[in-house]
């Protein structure tokens, strides 16, 4: 029922209003009463009534002086003018304001239920396209992630003009313009292995969303596989730093709080242009690629890498024993669960932790060429591959005892034949992910009508976890799963719509939509008309 407050003066017509109209009957509450608008006021602010009822001219504080505080403090109450004068200004005043009913004196009960039942219809159809916006703002938050992904991946990548780029921005409520500009490149380590480490999980998770969301100086980008691209802005060179500074604070003593839970973060330099954000992704990812080499938690800073890196390797020939110091399970750990865009980023940091005196001898170049061929065709036959379609470093004795090239040579080809066993992995996964993706649509084709089909359902049916499956459905189809289902049922009614009479109510329940309401909403919202235009427009065309 809808909560009713009366304010006039006249404490007869007060009171016949408040007694001669059948208020419950007609799904009304009676909440309140009061003489002046200046009573009136805190009685309304405390009972906060859907309608308000006023007359304009009172003592202390008129109709419409009230009528304007209440617009300005609580806009959703709708208001119904008595007045017993007709003059022009009165109506113009009240309709400048925002009144929703503006009624003559003298005035009869049933005029009066008139207007207010027109004012309950107009009330309904406000909350119920509130209603309906909620659950679509919430069934398109993946999609809108995904838009905010695509963004996020054209401004590292340079794809775009920095117009096009604080555009989009806004279209996805996100203010890029800013002085000065830094990534942050951040993962939860998310494996569980018990109930209490899920729950911890999902509180840090938790946490992390009100320190990240809070903040307007950080735009948060989710990547896919739990990955997160933290953008920060900030007015001056000083100011980002110290906002840098306290997020990473405020990051590790909210982890610290959970010692079963593992991360890692990469931090770029400042830069002043958005089309030089690259460049501070750029350096993030180079300090990010140490949670494969590196056993423990931290957010790296970029800039501070040459201080905390791997000891360095230091000899004056070449000895076998340090050399084994570059862990080669550190490899391996990158090679099966790295990407083909981190490996420049892993062999350069890597790398790094072998000093000018190894890197120019002969011997040790060619020792390390042979390691990490030596576990690149490991890997490669685990996958049943064999070592065939891994490039061999030395095609002769000759060649293995000739003078190799630089150093460079040997980053390179360190690189190329990473590359080629992770495409290969990955050529491999995605056979199986094919095969998964084929049984998510098949399941969602044959189960589409159901109102409950949910992602997390459809993630349980292929045997993967909601945020894995996530992922790799958005990677591999190009689009989010609930734009999928939701093309996909916009798409049946539309069949349903051209080829049968039934009611725009039946066709919704149909395609998995129990609320009609809802259902139009929907369908207005992605086809930019609603189903009887469409209908409507199909029959013409086709009368034509």
């Amino acid at each position: 029922m809808l909560k009713v407050f009366l304010v006039e003066d006249e404490i007869v017509v007060r009171e016949g209003i408040k007694n001669n109209v059948n208020w419950s009957d007609n799904d009304f509450i009676f909440s309140g009463e009061a003489s002046d608008g200046e009573l009136a006021y805190p009685m309304i602010k405390d009972i906060k009534p859907d309608i308000v009822i006023t007359d304009i001219r009172m003592p202390f504080m008129d109709g419409l002086q009230l009528s304007r505080l209440l617009k300005q403090e609580m806009p959703w109450i709708k208001i119904i003018i008595l007045s017993g004068y007709e003059e022009f200004d009165y109506a113009k005043e009240a309709i400048e304001i925002g009144i929703t009913g503006y009624l003559l004196k003298p005035i009869s009960s049933t005029e009066l239920m008139k207007c207010m039942k027109e004012v309950r219809n107009v009330i309904l159809k406000e909350r119920e396209e509130k209603q309906n916006y909620e659950i679509y703002k919430k069934e398109m938050k993946e999609y809108e992630e995904d838009e905010k992904r695509n963004l996020f991946h054209d401004i590292v990548n340079k794809r775009v003009s920095p117009v096009s780029i604080l555009g989009r921005g806004k279209k996805l409520n996100m203010e890029l313009g800013s002085m000065v500009y830094l990534i942050i490149l951040f993962k939860l380590n998310i494996g569980a292995d018990t109930i209490e480490e899920s729950h911890h999980i999902v509180e840090a998770k938790e946490k992390l969303d009100i320190l990240l969301e809070e903040n307007d100086k950080i735009i948060r980008f989710n990547l896919l596989f739990d990955e997160q691209a933290l953008l920060l802005k900030g007015s001056s060179i000083e100011d980002i730093i110290k906002t840098k500074e306290d997020t990473i604070d405020k990051i590790k003593e909210i982890m610290e709080a959970y010692e079963s839970i593992s991360y890692f973060g990469g931090v770029g330099r400042p830069v002043k242009r958005l089309g030089d954000i690259s460049i501070s992704f750029h350096e993030a990812c180079s300090a990010f690629a140490y949670r494969y080499i590196w056993d423990t938690n931290e957010v790296l800073d970029y800039q501070n890498i040459s201080k905390k890196q791997i000891t360095p390797i230091y000899a004056d020939s070449l000895n076998v024993a340090n050399i084994t110091e570059l862990d080669r399970k550190k490899v391996e750990t990158f090679l099966k669960c790295g990407s083909k865009d981190d490996v420049s980023y892993f062999v350069e940091e890597y790398l790094k932790s072998i000093c000018k005196e190894n890197r120019s001898s002969l011997l040790f170049r060619q020792y390390i060429i042979m390691d990490m061929y030596s576990i690149t065709a490991g890997f490669s036959e685990e996958l049943g591959l064999g070592v065939d379609v891994i490039d061999e470093p030395f095609h002769s004795c000759s060649q293995f005892c000739g003078q190799m090239p630089t150093f460079e040579f040997t980053r390179e080809y360190i690189e190329k034949i990473f590359s080629q066993v992770i495409s290969l992995r990955d050529e491999i996964a995605t056979r199986e992910y094919k095969d998964m993706i084929y049984k998510a649509k098949s399941y969602i084709d044959e189960n589409y009508m159901n109102d409950d089909i949910s992602l997390n359902q459809v993630a349980s049916e292929v045997f993967l976890s909601p945020s894995h499956f996530s992922s790799v459905f958005s990677q591999k189809t190009g689009q989010t799963f609930i734009k999928y289902l939701t093309d996909l049922r916009m798409s049946k009614a539309k069949e349903l719509l051209k080829c049968t009479n039934k009611r725009t109510s039946e066709i919704g329940y149909s395609v998995g939509y129990k609320d009609p309401h809802y259902f139009s909403f929907l369908f207005r919202k992605t086809q930019n008309c609603t189903p009887s235009q469409y209908r409507n427009h199909v029959k013409a065309r086709e009368d034509s």
